[in-house]
Protein backbone atom coordinates (compact mmCIF):
# COMPACT_ATOMS: atom_id res chain seq x y z
CA UNK A 1 0.00 0.00 0.00
CA UNK A 2 1.75 3.22 -0.96
CA UNK A 3 0.86 6.43 0.96
CA UNK A 4 -1.37 7.87 -1.85
CA UNK A 5 -2.93 12.03 -1.00
CA UNK A 6 -6.88 12.84 -2.36
CA UNK A 7 -8.73 15.57 -2.93
CA UNK A 8 -12.26 16.13 -2.54
CA UNK A 9 -14.38 18.77 -3.74
CA UNK A 10 -17.40 19.40 -1.96
CA UNK A 11 -17.77 18.96 1.96
CA UNK A 12 -21.55 18.15 1.98
CA UNK A 13 -22.25 14.52 3.03
CA UNK A 14 -20.93 12.98 -0.47
CA UNK A 15 -17.67 14.73 -0.17
CA UNK A 16 -17.33 13.56 3.56
CA UNK A 17 -18.72 10.10 3.43
CA UNK A 18 -16.14 9.47 0.63
CA UNK A 19 -13.55 10.61 2.54
CA UNK A 20 -14.24 8.22 5.46
CA UNK A 21 -14.99 5.83 3.04
CA UNK A 22 -11.36 6.38 1.59
CA UNK A 23 -9.66 6.37 4.89
CA UNK A 24 -10.96 3.48 5.90
CA UNK A 25 -10.53 0.85 3.18
CA UNK A 26 -7.35 2.19 2.17
CA UNK A 27 -5.37 2.98 5.43
CA UNK A 28 -2.02 4.67 3.75
CA UNK A 29 -4.40 7.48 2.57
CA UNK A 30 -5.01 11.09 3.53
CA UNK A 31 -7.64 13.40 2.02
CA UNK A 32 -8.39 17.04 1.82
CA UNK A 33 -11.78 18.15 1.53
CA UNK A 34 -12.47 21.30 -0.04
CA UNK A 35 -15.20 23.66 -0.04
CA UNK A 36 -16.30 26.66 -1.60
CA UNK A 37 -17.35 28.41 1.84
CA UNK A 38 -15.85 28.84 4.86
CA UNK A 39 -18.26 26.38 6.97
CA UNK A 40 -18.94 22.66 6.00
CA UNK A 41 -21.56 20.27 5.67
CA UNK A 42 -23.65 21.87 2.47
CA UNK A 43 -26.86 21.21 2.00
CA UNK A 44 -27.68 19.69 5.58
CA UNK A 45 -26.34 23.12 6.85
CA UNK A 46 -27.77 25.10 4.09
CA UNK A 47 -30.38 22.75 2.54
CA UNK A 48 -32.80 21.47 5.65
CA UNK A 49 -35.05 23.54 6.90
CA UNK A 50 -34.14 24.32 10.60
CA UNK A 51 -36.90 23.34 12.44
CA UNK A 52 -36.11 20.03 11.19
CA UNK A 53 -32.99 19.50 14.06
CA UNK A 54 -33.59 15.69 13.40
CA UNK A 55 -32.02 15.26 9.90
CA UNK A 56 -29.18 17.78 11.55
CA UNK A 57 -28.15 15.44 13.77
CA UNK A 58 -26.26 13.81 10.90
CA UNK A 59 -23.66 16.77 11.14
CA UNK A 60 -22.48 14.84 14.31
CA UNK A 61 -21.67 11.99 12.18
CA UNK A 62 -19.88 14.24 9.98
CA UNK A 63 -18.00 16.51 12.29
CA UNK A 64 -16.72 12.79 13.86
CA UNK A 65 -15.18 12.32 10.16
CA UNK A 66 -13.62 15.53 9.18
CA UNK A 67 -12.14 15.20 13.00
CA UNK A 68 -10.12 12.31 11.77
CA UNK A 69 -6.23 12.52 11.51
CA UNK A 70 -5.98 11.79 7.95
CA UNK A 71 -8.81 14.28 6.70
CA UNK A 72 -7.93 17.83 6.04
CA UNK A 73 -11.07 20.74 5.77
CA UNK A 74 -9.56 23.58 3.34
CA UNK A 75 -12.54 25.75 3.71
CA UNK A 76 -13.27 29.21 1.37
CA UNK A 77 -11.29 27.71 -1.64
CA UNK A 78 -13.61 27.96 -4.65
CA UNK A 79 -12.65 25.49 -7.17
CA UNK A 80 -12.19 27.19 -10.79
CA UNK A 81 -10.92 30.47 -9.31
CA UNK A 82 -8.59 29.62 -6.17
CA UNK A 83 -7.52 26.70 -7.58
CA UNK A 84 -7.49 24.40 -10.79
CA UNK A 85 -7.95 20.85 -11.78
CA UNK A 86 -4.02 21.29 -13.04
CA UNK A 87 -3.25 22.46 -9.58
CA UNK A 88 -4.91 19.64 -7.76
CA UNK A 89 -2.97 17.24 -10.16
CA UNK A 90 0.32 18.33 -8.77
CA UNK A 91 -0.27 17.87 -4.64
CA UNK A 92 -3.11 14.52 -5.22
CA UNK A 93 -3.37 11.25 -6.56
CA UNK A 94 -7.13 11.69 -7.87
CA UNK A 95 -9.68 14.09 -7.27
CA UNK A 96 -13.12 13.37 -6.39
CA UNK A 97 -16.01 15.95 -7.28
CA UNK A 98 -18.74 16.07 -4.76
CA UNK A 99 -20.12 19.34 -5.43
CA UNK A 100 -24.22 18.57 -5.15
CA UNK A 101 -26.93 19.87 -6.92
CA UNK A 102 -27.57 23.18 -5.27
CA UNK A 103 -29.62 25.39 -8.27
CA UNK A 104 -33.18 25.40 -9.34
CA UNK A 105 -34.43 23.73 -12.05
CA UNK A 106 -36.25 25.63 -15.50
CA UNK A 107 -39.92 25.26 -15.38
CA UNK A 108 -40.97 26.15 -19.03
CA UNK A 109 -44.07 28.01 -18.64
CA UNK A 110 -45.57 31.52 -19.37
CA UNK A 111 -45.15 33.82 -17.16
CA UNK A 112 -42.26 31.80 -14.66
CA UNK A 113 -40.60 35.18 -14.77
CA UNK A 114 -42.59 37.52 -13.58
CA UNK A 115 -42.08 39.61 -10.50
CA UNK A 116 -43.24 37.16 -7.61
CA UNK A 117 -41.77 33.86 -8.82
CA UNK A 118 -39.25 32.49 -7.33
CA UNK A 119 -36.82 29.37 -6.84
CA UNK A 120 -37.81 27.01 -4.11
CA UNK A 121 -34.04 26.53 -4.03
CA UNK A 122 -33.42 30.43 -3.64
CA UNK A 123 -36.05 30.33 -0.70
CA UNK A 124 -33.95 27.79 1.11
CA UNK A 125 -30.92 28.81 0.84
CA UNK A 126 -32.30 32.31 2.52
CA UNK A 127 -34.13 30.92 5.40
CA UNK A 128 -31.16 28.66 5.98
CA UNK A 129 -28.66 31.76 6.35
CA UNK A 130 -26.60 30.74 3.10
CA UNK A 131 -23.78 33.20 2.76
CA UNK A 132 -24.13 33.85 -0.90
CA UNK A 133 -27.37 35.20 -0.38
CA UNK A 134 -29.66 38.68 0.88
CA UNK A 135 -29.98 39.04 4.24
CA UNK A 136 -33.78 39.73 3.48
CA UNK A 137 -36.73 38.25 1.64
CA UNK A 138 -39.64 39.74 0.10
CA UNK A 139 -42.36 37.79 1.95
CA UNK A 140 -45.80 40.61 1.34
CA UNK A 141 -47.61 37.85 -0.42
CA UNK A 142 -51.01 36.71 1.16
CA UNK A 143 -51.56 34.03 -0.90
CA UNK A 144 -48.84 31.66 -2.30
CA UNK A 145 -48.78 29.37 -4.81
CA UNK A 146 -45.97 26.15 -4.57
CA UNK A 147 -45.15 23.97 -7.27
CA UNK A 148 -44.26 20.59 -6.34
CA UNK A 149 -44.78 17.29 -5.21
CA UNK A 150 -41.92 16.29 -3.19
CA UNK A 151 -40.29 17.21 0.67
CA UNK A 152 -39.03 20.38 -0.36
CA UNK A 153 -42.31 21.93 -1.64
CA UNK A 154 -43.52 20.88 1.94
CA UNK A 155 -40.32 22.52 3.52
CA UNK A 156 -41.64 25.71 1.35
CA UNK A 157 -44.98 25.43 2.32
CA UNK A 158 -44.47 24.87 5.72
CA UNK A 159 -41.89 28.44 6.13
CA UNK A 160 -44.62 30.29 4.49
CA UNK A 161 -47.32 29.29 6.84
CA UNK A 162 -45.95 28.31 10.39
CA UNK A 163 -45.58 31.47 12.64
CA UNK A 164 -42.28 32.60 12.98
CA UNK A 165 -42.30 32.53 16.64
CA UNK A 166 -42.31 28.73 16.37
CA UNK A 167 -39.11 28.77 14.68
CA UNK A 168 -37.61 30.15 18.19
CA UNK A 169 -36.38 26.84 19.06
CA UNK A 170 -34.26 26.05 16.39
CA UNK A 171 -31.18 27.04 15.00
CA UNK A 172 -33.05 30.08 12.51
CA UNK A 173 -31.03 32.93 11.89
CA UNK A 174 -31.91 36.41 13.40
CA UNK A 175 -32.64 37.91 10.52
CA UNK A 176 -34.85 35.11 8.39
CA UNK A 177 -36.76 34.94 12.30
CA UNK A 178 -37.36 38.50 11.86
CA UNK A 179 -38.20 38.34 8.31
CA UNK A 180 -40.74 35.45 8.71
CA UNK A 181 -42.20 37.46 11.50
CA UNK A 182 -43.12 40.08 8.65
CA UNK A 183 -44.30 37.18 6.45
CA UNK A 184 -48.08 38.06 5.24
CA UNK A 185 -49.22 34.89 4.00
CA UNK A 186 -52.38 33.23 4.62
CA UNK A 187 -52.79 30.45 2.42
CA UNK A 188 -50.18 28.45 0.80
CA UNK A 189 -51.21 26.42 -1.98
CA UNK A 190 -48.86 23.28 -3.14
CA UNK A 191 -50.00 22.21 -7.06
CA UNK A 192 -49.18 18.20 -7.65
CA UNK A 193 -49.68 17.44 -11.36
CA UNK A 194 -50.59 13.44 -10.22
CA UNK A 195 -52.43 11.48 -7.15
CA UNK A 196 -52.52 10.89 -3.85
CA UNK A 197 -50.17 7.55 -5.04
CA UNK A 198 -48.01 9.06 -7.11
CA UNK A 199 -46.64 12.25 -4.87
CA UNK A 200 -43.97 12.18 -3.28
CA UNK A 201 -43.87 13.52 0.11
CA UNK A 202 -42.68 11.18 2.95
CA UNK A 203 -44.87 10.68 5.50
CA UNK A 204 -43.50 11.88 8.23
CA UNK A 205 -42.81 15.30 6.46
CA UNK A 206 -46.82 15.47 5.25
CA UNK A 207 -48.02 14.40 8.92
CA UNK A 208 -45.93 17.61 10.12
CA UNK A 209 -48.06 20.13 8.12
CA UNK A 210 -50.66 19.57 10.90
CA UNK A 211 -48.18 20.02 13.84
CA UNK A 212 -48.62 23.39 13.94
CA UNK A 213 -51.77 24.97 15.70
CA UNK A 214 -51.76 27.84 13.82
CA UNK A 215 -51.88 25.75 10.52
CA UNK A 216 -54.85 23.90 8.85
CA UNK A 217 -54.49 21.35 6.46
CA UNK A 218 -56.87 21.69 3.16
CA UNK A 219 -57.67 18.80 0.67
CA UNK A 220 -60.35 18.56 -1.64
CA UNK A 221 -62.47 15.08 -1.67
CA UNK A 222 -62.84 16.00 -5.54
CA UNK A 223 -58.78 15.63 -6.19
CA UNK A 224 -58.32 12.26 -4.68
CA UNK A 225 -57.92 10.18 -7.76
CA UNK A 226 -56.50 6.65 -6.99
CA UNK A 227 -56.16 4.54 -10.28
CA UNK A 228 -54.78 0.63 -10.60
CA UNK A 229 -51.36 1.64 -10.56
CA UNK A 230 -52.16 3.50 -7.46
CA UNK A 231 -53.87 0.58 -5.98
CA UNK A 232 -51.02 -1.41 -7.03
CA UNK A 233 -48.33 0.65 -5.41
CA UNK A 234 -50.16 1.17 -2.30
CA UNK A 235 -50.31 -2.50 -1.88
CA UNK A 236 -46.79 -2.96 -2.21
CA UNK A 237 -45.33 0.19 -0.62
CA UNK A 238 -46.23 0.78 3.23
CA UNK A 239 -44.70 4.76 2.46
CA UNK A 240 -47.38 4.96 -0.08
CA UNK A 241 -50.01 3.76 1.78
CA UNK A 242 -49.05 6.10 4.80
CA UNK A 243 -49.00 9.44 2.21
CA UNK A 244 -52.57 8.04 0.83
CA UNK A 245 -53.77 7.76 4.59
CA UNK A 246 -52.55 11.21 5.88
CA UNK A 247 -54.18 12.54 2.73
CA UNK A 248 -57.34 11.14 3.61
CA UNK A 249 -57.31 11.96 6.92
CA UNK A 250 -56.59 16.15 6.05
CA UNK A 251 -59.48 15.04 3.17
CA UNK A 252 -61.94 14.43 5.92
CA UNK A 253 -60.85 16.68 9.01
CA UNK A 254 -62.91 19.74 9.87
CA UNK A 255 -61.15 22.80 9.64
CA UNK A 256 -60.23 24.24 13.16
CA UNK A 257 -60.23 28.15 12.18
CA UNK A 258 -56.41 28.54 12.40
CA UNK A 259 -55.31 31.36 10.76
CA UNK A 260 -53.18 30.09 8.53
CA UNK A 261 -53.73 27.26 6.05
CA UNK A 262 -51.62 24.97 3.36
CA UNK A 263 -54.03 23.47 0.19
CA UNK A 264 -52.44 20.48 -1.32
CA UNK A 265 -54.32 20.83 -4.88
CA UNK A 266 -53.17 17.16 -6.48
CA UNK A 267 -53.96 16.41 -10.08
CA UNK A 268 -53.16 19.64 -10.99
CA UNK A 269 -50.75 20.49 -13.67
CA UNK A 270 -49.35 24.00 -13.97
CA UNK A 271 -49.53 25.50 -17.21
CA UNK A 272 -49.18 29.44 -16.34
CA UNK A 273 -47.86 32.13 -14.18
CA UNK A 274 -50.59 35.15 -14.45
CA UNK A 275 -49.63 38.66 -14.36
CA UNK A 276 -50.26 42.25 -14.20
CA UNK A 277 -48.03 45.30 -14.60
CA UNK A 278 -45.07 42.32 -14.95
CA UNK A 279 -46.04 41.08 -11.66
CA UNK A 280 -47.50 37.67 -10.33
CA UNK A 281 -51.39 37.86 -9.93
CA UNK A 282 -52.54 34.05 -10.10
CA UNK A 283 -51.55 31.16 -11.04
CA UNK A 284 -53.41 28.73 -13.84
CA UNK A 285 -53.40 25.00 -13.84
CA UNK A 286 -55.13 22.22 -15.73
CA UNK A 287 -56.99 19.49 -14.23
CA UNK A 288 -55.58 16.10 -15.11
CA UNK A 289 -57.13 12.50 -14.85
CA UNK A 290 -55.09 9.13 -14.06
CA UNK A 291 -54.67 6.72 -17.13
CA UNK A 292 -54.43 3.86 -15.37
CA UNK A 293 -50.58 3.91 -15.35
CA UNK A 294 -49.95 6.44 -12.68
CA UNK A 295 -49.29 9.23 -15.80
CA UNK A 296 -51.74 12.08 -16.09
CA UNK A 297 -53.19 13.53 -18.92
CA UNK A 298 -54.54 17.00 -19.44
CA UNK A 299 -58.87 17.70 -19.04
CA UNK A 300 -58.77 20.81 -20.98
CA UNK A 301 -60.60 22.52 -17.68
CA UNK A 302 -58.70 25.06 -16.14
CA UNK A 303 -58.37 26.72 -12.98
CA UNK A 304 -57.19 30.18 -12.34
CA UNK A 305 -55.74 30.14 -8.04
CA UNK A 306 -55.24 34.09 -7.19
CA UNK A 307 -51.81 34.43 -5.89
CA UNK A 308 -49.56 36.92 -5.24
CA UNK A 309 -45.99 34.69 -5.32
CA UNK A 310 -44.56 31.51 -6.81
CA UNK A 311 -42.55 28.96 -5.82
CA UNK A 312 -41.08 26.35 -8.12
CA UNK A 313 -39.88 23.07 -6.23
CA UNK A 314 -39.60 21.05 -9.40
CA UNK A 315 -36.26 19.92 -8.19
CA UNK A 316 -32.47 20.81 -7.93
CA UNK A 317 -29.56 20.78 -10.98
CA UNK A 318 -25.75 20.56 -10.73
CA UNK A 319 -23.76 23.18 -12.18
CA UNK A 320 -20.60 22.80 -14.21
CA UNK A 321 -17.52 23.00 -12.96
CA UNK A 322 -14.40 24.31 -15.12
CA UNK A 323 -11.75 21.80 -16.89
CA UNK A 324 -14.33 19.21 -15.82
CA UNK A 325 -16.97 17.46 -18.69
CA UNK A 326 -20.61 17.96 -18.05
CA UNK A 327 -23.72 16.42 -19.61
CA UNK A 328 -25.57 20.29 -19.58
CA UNK A 329 -29.26 17.90 -20.49
CA UNK A 330 -29.21 15.78 -16.90
CA UNK A 331 -26.42 18.38 -15.05
CA UNK A 332 -24.05 15.70 -14.15
CA UNK A 333 -20.64 14.83 -14.38
CA UNK A 334 -20.95 11.80 -16.98
CA UNK A 335 -19.68 8.96 -15.26
CA UNK A 336 -19.08 4.97 -15.06
CA UNK A 337 -19.43 4.31 -11.27
CA UNK A 338 -18.13 7.21 -10.52
CA UNK A 339 -14.91 7.34 -13.01
CA UNK A 340 -15.18 10.85 -14.89
CA UNK A 341 -15.88 10.18 -18.46
CA UNK A 342 -14.40 12.97 -21.65
CA UNK A 343 -16.62 13.33 -24.83
CA UNK A 344 -15.14 9.94 -26.11
CA UNK A 345 -16.79 7.97 -22.94
CA UNK A 346 -12.97 7.09 -21.94
CA UNK A 347 -12.13 7.92 -18.00
CA UNK A 348 -9.94 11.49 -17.18
CA UNK A 349 -7.27 9.52 -15.49
CA UNK A 350 -7.07 10.63 -11.28
CA UNK A 351 -10.87 11.97 -11.96
CA UNK A 352 -13.59 10.75 -9.63
CA UNK A 353 -17.39 12.19 -8.75
CA UNK A 354 -19.92 10.84 -6.05
CA UNK A 355 -23.19 12.08 -5.06
CA UNK A 356 -25.47 14.23 -6.85
CA UNK A 357 -23.42 15.84 -9.03
CA UNK A 358 -22.83 12.06 -10.19
CA UNK A 359 -26.63 10.36 -10.13
CA UNK A 360 -28.34 13.66 -10.00
CA UNK A 361 -30.70 14.90 -7.37
CA UNK A 362 -32.65 12.05 -6.42
CA UNK A 363 -32.40 9.76 -2.91
CA UNK A 364 -32.11 10.57 0.92
CA UNK A 365 -28.84 11.69 2.24
CA UNK A 366 -28.54 8.10 3.29
CA UNK A 367 -28.24 6.55 -0.19
CA UNK A 368 -25.13 9.08 -0.75
CA UNK A 369 -23.08 6.79 1.83
CA UNK A 370 -23.53 3.61 -1.10
CA UNK A 371 -22.76 6.07 -3.92
CA UNK A 372 -19.67 7.00 -2.13
CA UNK A 373 -18.44 3.44 -1.72
CA UNK A 374 -19.01 2.21 -5.33
CA UNK A 375 -16.62 5.84 -6.35
CA UNK A 376 -14.19 5.03 -3.74
CA UNK A 377 -14.18 1.06 -4.75
CA UNK A 378 -13.51 1.86 -8.64
CA UNK A 379 -10.58 5.05 -7.16
CA UNK A 380 -8.93 2.55 -5.17
CA UNK A 381 -8.85 -0.16 -8.33
CA UNK A 382 -7.39 2.56 -10.47
CA UNK A 383 -4.34 3.03 -8.40
CA UNK A 384 -2.00 0.99 -9.89
CA UNK A 385 -2.15 2.73 -13.07
CA UNK A 386 -2.50 5.79 -11.60
CA UNK A 387 0.82 7.93 -11.43
CA UNK A 388 2.16 9.57 -7.84
CA UNK A 389 1.90 13.45 -7.83
CA UNK A 390 4.73 15.70 -8.63
CA UNK A 391 4.39 17.23 -4.82
CA UNK A 392 4.03 14.94 -2.14
CA UNK A 393 4.32 17.68 0.68
CA UNK A 394 0.54 17.97 2.11
CA UNK A 395 1.49 21.46 3.26
CA UNK A 396 2.95 22.30 -0.48
CA UNK A 397 -1.23 22.94 -1.56
CA UNK A 398 -1.89 24.79 1.54
CA UNK A 399 1.81 27.02 0.52
CA UNK A 400 -0.05 27.24 -3.29
CA UNK A 401 -2.97 28.67 -1.89
CA UNK A 402 -1.90 31.29 0.50
CA UNK A 403 0.71 31.94 -2.40
CA UNK A 404 -2.31 32.93 -4.53
CA UNK A 405 -4.03 35.26 -1.66
CA UNK A 406 -6.29 32.64 -1.12
CA UNK A 407 -7.77 33.09 2.53
CA UNK A 408 -8.42 29.40 3.02
CA UNK A 409 -10.41 28.16 6.31
CA UNK A 410 -9.26 25.20 8.60
CA UNK A 411 -10.95 22.67 10.88
CA UNK A 412 -9.62 24.79 13.69
CA UNK A 413 -11.34 28.16 12.69
CA UNK A 414 -14.59 25.97 11.39
CA UNK A 415 -14.50 24.44 15.63
CA UNK A 416 -13.86 28.45 16.69
CA UNK A 417 -16.50 29.76 14.65
CA UNK A 418 -19.33 27.15 15.63
CA UNK A 419 -18.71 28.03 18.77
CA UNK A 420 -18.84 31.48 17.93
CA UNK A 421 -22.44 30.33 16.48
CA UNK A 422 -23.48 28.60 19.52
CA UNK A 423 -22.50 31.44 21.65
CA UNK A 424 -25.18 33.86 19.97
CA UNK A 425 -27.72 31.32 20.31
CA UNK A 426 -26.60 30.83 23.98
CA UNK A 427 -26.99 34.71 24.41
CA UNK A 428 -30.74 34.80 23.12
CA UNK A 429 -31.87 31.94 24.40
CA UNK A 430 -32.06 29.45 21.76
CA UNK A 431 -30.01 26.51 20.41
CA UNK A 432 -28.11 28.61 17.63
CA UNK A 433 -28.27 31.41 15.56
CA UNK A 434 -25.99 31.48 12.47
CA UNK A 435 -23.67 34.27 11.50
CA UNK A 436 -25.02 34.95 7.94
CA UNK A 437 -22.45 37.22 6.03
CA UNK A 438 -19.40 35.50 4.40
CA UNK A 439 -16.98 38.49 5.97
CA UNK A 440 -18.16 37.67 9.98
CA UNK A 441 -17.55 34.15 8.84
CA UNK A 442 -13.97 34.64 8.01
CA UNK A 443 -13.44 37.08 11.05
CA UNK A 444 -15.06 34.99 13.67
CA UNK A 445 -13.39 31.68 12.60
CA UNK A 446 -10.30 33.33 13.16
CA UNK A 447 -11.03 33.84 17.05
Amino acid sequence: MRPIRVAVVGAGPAGIYAADILTKEYEAASVDVFDRLPAPYGLVRYGVAPDHPRIKEIIKALRNVLSKDAIRFVGNVDFGTDVKLEDLRQFYDAVVFATGAIFDRDLDIPGIDLEGSFGAADFVSWFDGHPDYPRDWPLTATSVAVLGAGNVALDVARMLAKPADEQLGTEIADNVYQGLKANQATDVHVFARRGPAQIKFSPMELRELSHSPSVDVVVQEEDFQIDDAGQAAIQKTKSVRLVVDTLLKYAEAEPTGAPHRIHIHMCHNPVEVLGEDGKVVALRTERTELDGTGNAVGTGEFVDTPVQAVYRAVGYRSSPLPEVPFDDTDHVIPNAGGRVLDLDGQHVPGTYCTGWVKRGPVGLIGHTKSDAAETISNLIADLESTPAPEQTDPEAVLRHLADRGVDFTTWDDWVRLDAHEVSLGEAAGRERIKVVPREDMIQHSRG
